[in-house]
Formats: structure tokens, sequence, C-alpha cells
């Protein structure tokens, strides 16, 4: 350790002259420093020592040194409450959905050989690679989500294409809707979900002039984006299509398209769903089902679709208002279908009651609320839009499923986001997400700011 010496004659000078302007006078005329002397980094700290106090360690300027810190600092600095406020709550309904996948699934993996904890290591594993990836994700800035929306949409796209034209697509369900490549199975109608979030951000935002013309709406949004949703149609999934129809018209409302523009192509949605559902003999019983027509029989193809929504509704009811305890479910061995995926919330109501699901309700509320707050914060249209399309897949689909357990709606095989079993599903979630955490951080644009909250409500009908 260096020590300051005591006696000021044997000071430099130039650790003098730092004395005296620390102390107000002024340094004498012939006190200069000696050519070549260089002044000692720390001179101006030494003049606010006491006499014997020991010199602070100079900062080395190598590796490790300030400017590692400052790019630490740089890193974890501190976001936006939004950010915090949407990251906080997706991290809570992943750890949320662990725990319930464990509790609903360790049946049917033990049945098939794959442990008690086969369900969880599994869904853990897609966790582990989802959560990293949201948050690489929000790091991204808003030009890079304009260069991707086109390619994005055309490789999920293609990848769907293959589904329902090759014979690499696998259904479940009577849905074709997996893709099966090397012995890699995913979804990539649910990569068709992100793909629009992106895509339909930069196109109504370049389309933010022309909303009044229905040209420039319906065309590119129900050329491509409806072209998207209807390769997932012929694979048979209805559910998802209507999700997605749902991404669509959610992102031209928050644009601020009138909504008299909106009725036709409403009405048309509307009744093309009803006719499609009226077609397949697969759906038309699930209607059916969903009616209690014919499920007081004791066979039958109508009876036994009506299987998985009773035994639903028996889980919920047999979990009262405190529920029968986490882990201990009786739906789970083997008497409820899906029960890590589809009907999950009816395990949340009979292993952790009222109150269970309440918290599971009110998770996705803020969820939303979080969701509105960076809509409401983002300068751009591209943000907003973008945001909106996100917040209509994730709580549209979340209040759909919760639905469906409920009794409100036929079975349309959709999951729980975030907390249901499933991969992909799993995955492609996390990266919507992330993408709207990129929003909360800022609008990093090189676009000149657009003014939307007044022309969209002054363009709203």
């Amino acid at each position: 350790m260096v020590q300051v010496p005591r006696n000021p004659s044997s000071r430099t000078r130039p650790t003098t002259q730092a004395q005296a302007s620390a102390s107000g006078s002024r340094p004498a005329a012939g006190s200069r420093s000696t050519p070549g002397s260089r002044p000692a980094s720390g001179s101006r700290a030494a003049a606010g020592r006491p006499p014997g106090a020991p010199e602070k360690p100079a900062a080395s300027d190598g590796p490790g040194g300030p400017q590692v810190r400052i790019n630490l600092g740089r890193v974890f600095k501190s976001e936006g409450g939004n950010y915090f406020l949407l990251l906080g709550t997706t991290l809570f309904l992943v750890i949320f959905g662990l725990v319930m996948v464990l509790s609903s699934s360790s049946v049917d993996s033990f049945l098939a050989d794959m442990g008690f904890f086969g369900g969880l290591l599994r869904q853990g594993m897609f966790a582990l690679i989802g959560i990293p990836l949201m948050l690489v994700v929000s790091r991204l800035p808003l030009a890079f989500w304009r260069r991707v929306a086109w390619p994005a949409m055309l490789i999920t796209c293609f990848f769907q294409f293959l589904v329902v034209a090759t014979g690499l697509g696998r259904g479940t369900g009577g849905n074709t809707n997996w893709l099966n490549i090397f012995g890699i199975q995913f979804q990539p109608s649910e990569g068709i979900k992100v793909a629009l979030v992106i895509w339909l951000g930069v196109i109504l935002s370049k389309k933010q002039h022309q909303l009044d013309d229905w040209k420039h709406v319906f065309i590119p949004v129900f050329g491509v984006g409806g072209g998207a949703a209807l390769l997932v149609m012929i694979g048979g999934d209805l559910g998802t299509t209507m999700i997605m129809a749902g991404i669509l018209f959610g992102a031209l409302f928050f644009a601020g398209v009138k909504l008299r523009l909106l009725a036709v192509p409403l009405l048309v949605g509307v009744g093309g769903a009803i006719v499609l559902a009226i077609a397949s003999p697969n759906r038309l019983t699930r209607i059916m089902s969903f009616l209690n027509e014919g499920c007081t029989e004791l066979s039958g193809e109508i009876s036994s679709s009506c299987w998985q929504p009773l035994h639903g509704t028996w889980a919920l009811a047999n979990g009262g208002v405190f529920g029968v305890g986490l882990g201990n479910s009786k739906a789970k061995w083997s008497w409820l279908p899906a029960a890590d995926n589809d009907y999950i919330f009816a395990i949340i109501g009979e292993e952790l009651g009222l109150i269970g699901c309440i918290v599971v309700l009110g998770m996705f509320i803020l969820l939303a609320f979080a969701f509105l707050r960076v809509m409401r914060t983002a300068t751009t249209v591209q943000a907003k839009v973008s945001t909106a399309a996100a917040m209509v897949w994730i709580i549209g689909q979340a209040f759909v499923n919760i639905g469906v357990v409920l009794g409100v709606f036929p079975v349309l095989g959709v999951p729980l986001p975030l907390i249901s079993a499933g991969g992909t599903a799993l995955l492609t979630t996390l990266v919507a997400i992330g993408i709207v955490l990129s929003f909360a951080r800022g609008d990093r644009s090189s676009e000149p700011q657009n003014d939307f909250t007044d022309s969209s409500e002054a363009n709203r009908a």
C-alpha cells in the first residue's frame, strides 16, 4: 500500500499545486512542474485526504477495468415500468405453468414410461430455451422487424404448405397441423402467428395515411394474412384459424381503420366459420356435444365427444373454492383427455379451486394491462399495431381456452398460453412477448415519429 509522505517538502510539485488549488490559494509563480513530468491521476483526490491516508488504487484501462463495468451497466440498466410489468407477469405464468404441467401430466408420463417428471422435463426444456430467447429478442431494434417481416411470413407459410401438401404433415384430433422433419415435430401455424404480429405492424404503418381506402387495407391484409389463415384452415384447424382471424381484425381496429369498413369482412368471416363448422363431421359433433344433444346416450359418436367437456366440468366442481390440493387431482388419472394441454384450466380449478382460477384470470388481465400500457407509450404505428396483434392473440386465446373449459364455447382445441404443455406454442408466445418487450424499451426508429393517436381517433367512425 502506497502512503502519502508526511513531510510536505518531499512531495512532488504537481501534488503541491493540486493542494494549493483545492484550498483556494494561488500557486506560486515558480511552482511549475518539471518538463516531461506527468501529473498523478489521483492528485485531485489526494488534495482532500488527510495526511497518512492511503491512496485509492488507480483505475485500470485494460480488460476488466472501467470499460467493462460501463458495458455491464448498459446491459443491465434499469428499464421502464412497462417492461418489468410485462416481463414479471410473463415469468410468473411460465413458472406457474411448469408447476401445473408437472401435476397434470405426471400420471400420463408414468404410463408412457417417461417417469412422473417426463412432462415437466420436456416443457422445462422449452422454457429454458424460450426465456433467454425472449430476452434476446427484446434487445432487437425496431428496424430489425421491418427487415424480417416479409421473410418471416414467406418462411412460415412455406412450412405450413408442407404440412397440407406433402406427406410430412401429421394430424391429431382430426386436424393436420404438425410438421415432422428429420424426427423434429413442430407446428408451423404457431410460427405464422408470430409472423403476423411482425408483418401487420410493418404493413399498416406504411398504409397509415391510406386507411380510409379499402383497397390499401383489405388487399394486403386479407390477401396475405387471409391466405396464411387459409393454409391453416386447409389442415382442418378451425380454432387456430379463428385466433389468426382475430389477430387480423384486432390489428386493423387498433390501427384506426373505420368500423364500417370492418363490418362487411367481419360478417363474411363469421358466416364462413359457421359453414366450415357445419361442413366437417368432426366439428359438427363437437357442436352437438356443446348443445348437450346426445350426451345422455351410453354409446355413440356424440356421447364420446361429450366425455371431455363433461369431465372437465366435474373436475371444476370437485375443486370447490379452495381445491383438493396441488397434485391431488382425480381427473388426471386418465379421466380427462388433454389434461396437461387444452384442459389444464380444469386441473387448476380442481387442485387450486376457485381461488386458483381467479389468480390465473387476474394474471392474464394484468398481462393485457401491460400490453395496453406499451401501446399507449409507443411512438410509432408499427409498435402499436404489433403490440395490439400480440395482445389479441395471447389474451384472446387465453379466454377462448378458459371459455371452452367453462362450457361457454364448443371444444376448439387451443392451448392456454404460457401454461399449457406444448413446446412450439410456448416458444412462439415467448418470442411474441419478446417483440413487445423490445417496444417497451423504446421505439428505436430512424423514421420520424407519428402522431398515431390523433389520426386514429379522427378516422374512427
